[in-house]
């Protein structure tokens, strides 16, 4: 229970208001203070480890060293709500509302359509603001780092910095300003097909109506903090928790006795190391100290041999010290300080740099720190101290090892850390290698220093050190000491090789797996630093005699290009579209580029999701349990501990459940048998979600393990497992061809899996009423109607009584179609049977461990051609892993089979699909459904066509296209009219076949890095395969005011699905949209809904509501003819005393869809969106890094409902699609777990993975008379395009192979992480390293294609 003795008060200011708080918990953060005390639920719970950005706020403190004012960026996840005693937080609710004020930032990331769900908005807004309180001016590059530790799934990101950019100062980004011609005006022939220029826009918002930045009106540092900091409370603060003291000293004294009373005590600053590893790892600590009071430990001293920064300076202040030193000195005693400094700059995100402590990062040894191997090597002293005195220890081996003789006394705190200079003739190098170029963790990192002999190239001094390849850094000390006096040129670089790989050892069993690479990595880095070395030299070769210098190794210019790392860019881009028809009246919003309905309130952080809703009288918060096991029998499952504690008010089992539990195969809750790890058991409700998350952990399972136990698709071919039958088209005869065929290739294709990573994790609001047994859910899904029926045969109770309340969902992407039945119904059973409301909100471990993502598929292909490059046959097997139960599987393998050929005619063809039954948790819908990963498979296909027959891809795809008006594999008719125009376009948009020779000549000038450039084509078929799933329906009211309430079956998933629905509303009932109003999406309303999916939301909700809008047209038209004359209120007033109903039903019955399996013959699709993208990527050959250089995409919108938001459909699918096939990656465990349940481990791309420049084009002047308006649905098309960043890294990567000589490999594997392109890019390094035996070690993670 909470300490007898009374906790100090907790004095901070939130938004200008006092916050006094004396019974505050020491284990809880500043996001739940602020959601659960304060009810600001702008700032938004995500990941809750620091790692996406969605919970940013800005902290101000009082510097008791410069006596300033500093405004930091944190995210408040992390914060411990008791470090901020006299502290100010501002959170998007303080910078600016609807109601009062919008800020600048607000009102620019609104209209320049930098939101879509809106969940990562007010992290953004945050990040933004701060910066610009501290730089109202700021230059690109700020914006950029400013930016870099948040994370968006929707947008693409490029929105975000156009908003932002418009705050920097002027830009260099146009060379050519004064001649009026812009250098991003594209093409290769002026005369561009694209139409009349004054008919094509490239202005998505108007810069002209934005409101000006003042910095005079921003919020005040609170003068009660001022007074308090200039003269500061000198006595210990301390603050009794439940379990926890937290302790937070007032001068250096009292925390040097403090830690001799609590020497197992951890001191925290920043929370950044601790908090993860007590929310993930349940580390346990009952005493926390706290040094933030104590000024000494953030002193900073200057000094003739170098420079001492206190332990307590934040990472981003250290970067400011260092850049600081770096100006004031001569090159070449800033070696040291400068190496530091690139590591800092891709550390993380910028929050967690301004939170984490230089001390706390030194003394947490983490294996893979980025600054502890630079200190290592560059010989810094740890300055400690005690109630005793002082001490100094060296930051070496020994210490990173944490050797008892090297370490801190239990007593000893570590009070500043001394970092010498670098000296003439001494060389420091830092080498870094993640999953992505920003806030990543390192694969491998290192730390590399030489002293040569003066006047020499001989070797006095080397230190080198490692981190990511073992469980602490590693000094490679005994290497380094064999390598003295040695001289600096290619035969000791084969030396020091070969003994790096020698000490530098890591067993194949390593955690972390990538072994080879993790090894290839320790001897390319020393490559890098030996030419880095060599180049330094050569400026200083004016010291050096005539005769030694004859001797000397030199970098040949083919080299060069290894010393540079890939700069960090702002993307550039032209976004263009058609314009509307001048004769459109100016009311009509179709077709103009609308902000998104609640694009303000998402920047406000006024806009409400599921987990916003206030907290409801009586309601009790569920935790879920999951099994651990793969595949086991469940003996017993014991609830007594958890009940005992208390809070807790029960555990909800199968037995709980009155009517069915889920279908056969597929238990809502398991009772007899799990079938994968994080298969849902039961649930403990409790009055708090804290209570209810420990409890979890107090229930005891008992298992058998069964067999078999499936992961990969090539064991479940082995134990033919498979959830469904297999799915095969054909036509031609393929057998036959094959026999007449030139050439014949065989090969595979393996694509990983992907996980939603919706910003907003799976959350559901369960509220029994009194009577009748009603329920009222509110949840983030994209089928609402779906979760109605399962809460109804789950509860056995009818239908009608359950009402199911979208208001909006924080990003849906697929994973929220068939996954939130599953958590609606356990809340509802919860609720049912405590007679309490129910909430559930799924961290984001659970929610990535439980809910399952897109299909991993394993492809095979056998294709015969002629010389000249016309595929004549073409056989593909595609397996997909599916998972423990059926979920989307066999839709999945459909489409996927409908969807393979692409865009290619090719006469004789056979697809085969199987979805495998393995033990892993049920894979879903997701975004593209099944095409991203088989038309890579084709893709790849045509890639080796035109690797054998010596011709670049693009002929071979040309030579393959659809030409004419012609029939697809299932006999479905269409005219590839649109897919050439796309294809022409976007080869002359890109200027691709200039480029495509720049590429070449950059390839023969450069060695270690290669260009690659590649443009895929795309013919996307939209839709559901089936009628009855293309139905909608809508109901208009009209009021008696004249104001219009719309209801439709859509889900607003930040697709702007109810913006385009006003729009359409707008333009029937002739009235501008400020009248009608959409408030959510209703069970209760609009009944019988299909999911938002499949990319048409819009279409047929679109006619729905059309439709109602003409019915009540029509009713209004007689009182309409009789007064022309009169207002739109006028005829409502005059319609409802005569009696006509103002409201109406619509209805539309859906696009005609169907196939036959049986003949394979059918119309499954209503329509195809075309479109065609190129990509430019260069790549590290060293370290299989990768830079996107340029991205064009030209899609075929027909005529946009909004261009705005179409467009950010299209960047938002296209940077995810990037991210499928370059940086996420899941990892399995050999037992089936996922290692990969947060944004440390899972990486979707970031704002520096958008392509330098961006350019995205809808084609104009296409028509379709089938969808309203002639628009077609983009939420899912632009997916596959991501692709072309895949085959640009490809090319660059079969260009190094062709130069190296090496064979053919027609094995492809998606994602091109930095791991697979640098192995692919084999040279003397891939070639020196040792290589273990697969039989002779259990590997850290298993492949699951």
């Amino acid at each position: 229970m909470r300490c007898a003795s009374r906790s100090d008060e907790l004095v901070f200011f939130v938004n200008g208001r006092k916050v006094m708080e004396r019974n505050v918990d020491p284990e809880g953060t500043l996001l739940t203070f602020l959601r659960k005390n304060l009810r600001l639920t702008g700032t938004k719970y995500a990941c809750g480890r620091g790692g996406c950005g969605a919970c940013t706020v800005m902290v101000s403190k009082h510097d008791p060293v410069s006596r300033k004012i500093r405004h930091f960026s944190v995210t408040a996840c992390l914060v411990p709500i008791c470090s901020l005693y006299g502290a100010a937080v501002t959170t998007v609710e303080g910078v600016g509302s609807i109601k009062t004020r919008l800020h600048p930032v607000q009102e620019r990331i609104a209209k320049s359509h930098g939101t879509q769900c809106g969940f990562c908005t007010p992290g953004m807004v945050m990040s933004m603001y701060t910066l610009l309180r501290n730089h109202p001016q700021p230059s690109e590059e700020q914006l950029t780092e400013a930016l870099g530790g948040n994370l968006c799934r929707c947008t693409g990101y490029r929105p975000i910095l156009e908003s932002g950019r418009t705050f920097c100062m002027e830009s260099n980004s146009c060379q050519q300003k004064g001649t009026g011609k812009c250098c991003l005006d594209w093409g290769e022939n002026d005369s561009s097909p694209l139409g009349k220029k004054n008919e094509i826009c490239t202005k998505l918002f108007a810069k002209e109506e934005f409101q000006s930045l003042d910095p005079t009106q921003e919020l005040i540092f609170p003068p009660e903090l001022l007074r308090m900091a200039e003269n500061p409370e000198k006595r210990t603060l301390t603050f009794y928790g439940e379990r926890v003291t937290w302790i937070s000293p007032g001068t250096l004294k009292d925390l040097l006795e403090l830690k001799v009373k609590h020497p197992e005590a951890p001191l925290v600053v920043g929370n950044t190391s601790l908090g993860p590893a007590m929310k993930s790892q349940r580390q346990f600590h009952p005493v926390l100290l706290s040094p933030a009071r104590i000024s000494e430990l953030s002193m900073v001293t200057k000094t003739s041999d170098g420079l001492t920064i206190g332990a307590g300076c934040s990472l981003a202040q250290t970067q400011d010290i260092l850049a600081e030193r770096i100006a004031e000195l001569p090159e070449e005693k800033t070696q040291t300080y400068r190496a530091l400094l690139k590591h800092l700059r891709s550390l993380a995100g910028q929050q967690i740099r301004n939170m984490a402590s230089l001390g706390g990062h030194v003394i947490s040894r983490h294996c893979c720190s980025d600054l502890n191997p630079v200190l290592a090597v560059s010989n810094a002293t740890l300055n400690l101290i005690s109630a005793e005195g002082t001490r100094q220890i060296p930051l070496n081996e020994h210490f990173l090892a944490g050797l008892a003789s090297a370490d801190l006394k239990p007593e000893e705190i570590l009070e500043s850390v001394h970092i010498p200079h670098s000296q003439k003739w001494e060389f420091v190098s830092a080498f870094r290698q993640a999953q992505c170029q920003q806030n990543a963790l390192p694969h491998v990192n290192a730390g590399m220093r030489v002293l040569l002999k003066e006047g020499t190239d001989s070797i006095e001094d080397l230190s080198i050190a490692y981190g990511g390849v073992g469980a602490a850094t590693i000094s490679a000390h005994r290497s380094c000491q064999q390598l003295l006096g040695r001289r600096w040129n290619e035969l000791m670089l084969d030396e020091a090789c070969r003994l790096l790989l020698d000490e530098v050892s890591l067993p194949g069993s390593a955690p972390g797996g990538r072994v080879e690479f993790k090894r290839t990595l320790v001897v390319s880095f020393l490559f890098k630093f030996y030419l880095e070395v060599l180049q330094e030299l050569k400026k200083l070769v004016k010291l050096f005699s005539v005769a030694d210098s004859r001797h000397r190794s030199e970098v040949s210019d083919q080299f060069l290009s290894a010393l540079e790392d890939f700069p960090v860019t702002i993307p550039q881009g032209v976004q263009t579209y058609q314009n509307v028809d001048p004769h459109q009246p100016l009311q009509d919003p179709v077709g103009r580029p609308i902000m998104h309905l609640s694009a303000l309130k998402h920047a406000t952080g006024e806009a409400m999701f599921c987990d916003d809703i206030p907290v409801v009288d009586k309601e009790l918060f569920m935790a879920l349990v999951t099994s651990s096991r793969a595949h086991a029998k469940i003996i017993s499952i014991d609830v007594s501990k958890a009940l005992e504690l208390p809070e807790v008010v029960d555990v909800i089992t199968a037995e709980d459940i009155p009517g069915t539990n889920g279908a056969e195969g597929d238990k809502l809750l398991a009772a007899e048998e799990v079938t994968c790890v994080g298969q849902i058991i039961c649930a403990v409700v409790a009055e708090t979600d804290v209570q209810a998350k420990r409890a979890t952990e107090k229930i005891e399972i008992t298992y058998k393990d069964l067999e078999p136990v499936i992961f990969t698709i090539k064991d479940a071919i082995k134990h033919n497992s498979f959830l469904c039958p297999e799915k095969k088209l054909e036509q031609g005869n393929v057998e036959e061809a094959f026999e007449k065929v030139d050439q014949t290739i065989e090969g595979e294709v393996h694509v990983g899996g992907q996980e939603h990573f919706y910003m907003e994790t799976q959350r559901v609001l369960v509220i029994p009423k009194t009577e009748d047994k009603e329920l009222d859910i509110y949840v983030s899904t994209q089928d609402p109607a779906h979760v109605q029926k399962t809460v109804s045969s789950t509860l056995n109770i009818p239908i009608n009584r359950i009402t199911c309340h979208v208001k909006r969902v924080g990003g849906g992407f697929g994973g929220k179609v068939g996954k939130p039945a599953v958590f609606g119904a356990i809340a509802a059973v919860g609720a049912i049977k405590t007679g309490h409301p129910i909430r559930l909100v799924l961290d984001r471990e659970d929610d990535m461990l439980i809910t399952g993502g897109r299909h991993p598929l394993f492809g095979k292909y056998k294709v015969g051609f002629t010389n000249n490059g016309r595929i004549k046959a073409l056989d593909i097997e595609c397996y997909i892993n599916g998972g423990c139960t059926l979920d989307d599987s066999e839709l999945v393998t459909e489409f996927l089979i409908l969807k393979l050929e692409n865009a290619y005619k090719i006469r004789n063809l056979r697809f085969r699909g199987r979805a495998c039954m393995t033990n892993l948790p049920s894979n879903t819908a997701f975004r593209g459904f099944g095409f991203p990963q088989g038309a890579l498979v084709t893709e790849s296909c045509i890639t080796a066509v035109a690797a054998k027959c010596g011709l670049p891809p693009e002929k071979i795809r040309e030579k393959n296209m659809y030409k004419t008006v012609d029939k697809t594999i299932y006999k479905q008719a269409f005219n590839p009219e649109t897919l050439i125009r796309c294809w022409n376009e976007c080869l002359d948009k890109s200027s691709f076949h200039s480029r495509r020779m720049q590429v070449e000549e950059f390839n023969k000038k450069n060695y270690w890095k290669k260009k690659g450039i590649a443009i895929i084509p795309m013919k996307f078929s939209v839709g559901f395969a089936a009628t009855s799933y293309h139905q909608a329906a809508a109901l208009v009211h009209i009021y008696t005011d004249g104001s219009v309430l719309v209801t439709h079956g859509g889900n607003e998933l930040g697709q702007g699905i109810h913006t385009k629905m006003l729009q359409v509303a707008s333009r029937e009932l002739k009235i501008p949209m400020s009248c009608i109003h959409i408030s959510e999406t209703s069970t209760a309303t609009v009944p019988n809904t299909i999911a938002t999916a499949a990319s048409v939301g819009a279409d047929v909700n679109g006619r729905a509501v059309q439709n109602a809008c003409q019915i009540l047209l029509k009713r209004l038209e007689p009182i309409i003819k009789k007064h022309p004359e009169g207002t739109w209120e006028n005829w409502i007033e005059a319609a409802f005393e005569q009696r006509i109903s103002l409201s109406a039903t619509g209805y539309f019955r859906g696009y005609k869809a169907f196939m036959d399996w049986e003949k394979g013959v059918g119309d499954p699709f209503p329509y195809y969106v075309y479109g065609a993208a190129c990509s430019e990527v260069e790549i590290d050959c060293l370290t299989g890094a990768h830079k996107k250089i340029r991205t064009d995409i030209i899609m075929d919108a027909c005529c946009s409902l909004n261009p705005a938001i179409d467009i950010g459909q299209i960047e938002g699918s296209f940077i995810q699609g990037m991210g499928l096939y370059t940086t996420e990656e899941l990892k399995y465990s050999p037992e089936g777990i996922l290692y990969s349940r947060s944004p440390d481990e899972y990486k979707i791309p970031t704002i520096t993975d958008v392509p330098e420049e961006f350019n995205v084009s809808l084609l104009p002047s296409s028509q379709t008379p089938l969808t309203i308006y002639s628009s077609k649905g983009l939420g899912e098309s632009g997916m596959f395009l991501g692709s072309s960043v895949f085959f640009a890294i490809a090319d660059a990567v079969a260009t190094v192979r062709r130069e190296r000589d090496i064979a053919e490999d027609f094995m492809v594997q998606s994602p091109a992480t930095p791991e697979r392109v640098r192995m692919a890019c084999a040279d003397r390094f891939t070639k020196m390293i040792p290589r273990d035996d697969p039989e002779t070690f259990k590997p850290w993670s298993i492949p699951i294609a």
